[in-house]
């Protein structure tokens, strides 16, 4: 079976007429009343308050994902953290943290972007300040051995084996190689292959990654729902204001101007429905500007 991709390039697009930029200005994006604040170590604070009584969701995004992955040879590590994440502390074991978890209620999970690492957990309002304190643990403690690193590399490749055997992620992982010729966007959060491979021999640099990225000023703590605003902000002050930063700066290749288009087929060795994706490149993502609603 064939599979086929078309990438068109293209110029960055016009802004829309300012009328139309101004009305999108106008609208409220985010309905709910918030507070905002950052710490001196640069960690990032949002209180959002909801009506749904005796439930509290938190949210901790790092902005980290695969287009943090610059060095030859290292990518896949962002979403590699994310699985490790969870191996636990010397204080809590993950054995202990599951635990803790159950009897809140908690329903716990997290997800790898190419631009952030979310880990997001919902549970009892009266678990607030423990979750803080379990969370604020094992993003400043997380301990594993070098054998826990190679055994989760190994999970991460069944992971990559998995979806690499379904045509649809197939596709897209070569369009994207294909896409994209210097931005770290070129590879997928799961990674290469030959680095997924590697991944059992890089302890140390495994280290080296955690301590860049994982850091306050990379971070942010986004509670959701049932809570004294006072309460939770004292809390995170108490748990999470020694957190030291890595003032560890990106430096992502910028992507050249694409002046034409790229085609390529993927031969499949067993019998599927064919699939054909197509793919633009955009303008640059910018948060001051409104002109893509």
């Amino acid at each position: 079976m064939i599979y086929s991709f078309f990438i068109a390039g293209c110029t960055p697009i016009a802004h829309q007429s300012n009328n139309k930029v101004a009305a999108v200005a106008k609208d409220k994006v985010f309905n709910y009343p918030y507070t905002e604040k950052q710490l001196p170590n640069g960690l990032k604070v949002v209180l959002v308050k909801t009506q749904y009584p005796n439930l509290v969701s938190l949210y901790i995004p790092v902005s980290t994902g695969s287009r943090n992955e610059m060095e030859p040879g290292k990518s896949g590590f962002a979403h590699f953290f994310e699985h490790m994440m969870f191996r636990g502390t010397k204080k809590y074991p993950s054995d202990k943290y599951g635990e803790i978890l159950k009897n809140l209620g908690a329903d716990q999970n997290a997800y790898t972007t190419d631009d952030y690492t979310n880990y997001h957990t919902t549970f009892v309002a009266e678990g607030l300040e423990t979750m803080l304190e379990l969370e604020a643990d094992r993003f400043q403690n997380l301990e594993y051995s070098e054998a826990d690193f190679k055994t989760e590399s190994l999970a991460v490749k069944g992971e990559y084996l998995k979806n690499a055997s379904n045509p649809v992620r197939k596709i897209f992982e070569v369009m994207r190689d294909k896409a994209f010729i210097k931005h770290t966007y070129k590879h997928t959060t799961m990674g290469y292959l030959k680095d997924i491979n590697d991944m059992p021999n890089q302890f140390e640099y495994g280290k080296k990654f955690f301590k860049r990225w994982y850091s306050p000023e990379n971070t942010s703590i986004i509670v959701v729902g049932d809570f004294d605003e006072a309460k939770a902000m004292k809390w995170i002050e108490k748990y999470w204001s020694n957190w030291k930063p890595s003032n560890y700066k990106a430096d992502i290749p910028v992507e050249p101007e694409h002046h034409q288009s790229e085609y390529v087929h993927i031969t499949w060795d067993k019998k599927t429905q064919p699939w054909l994706a197509i793919g633009f490149h955009g303008p640059a993502y910018d948060p001051s500007k409104i002109d893509m609603p």
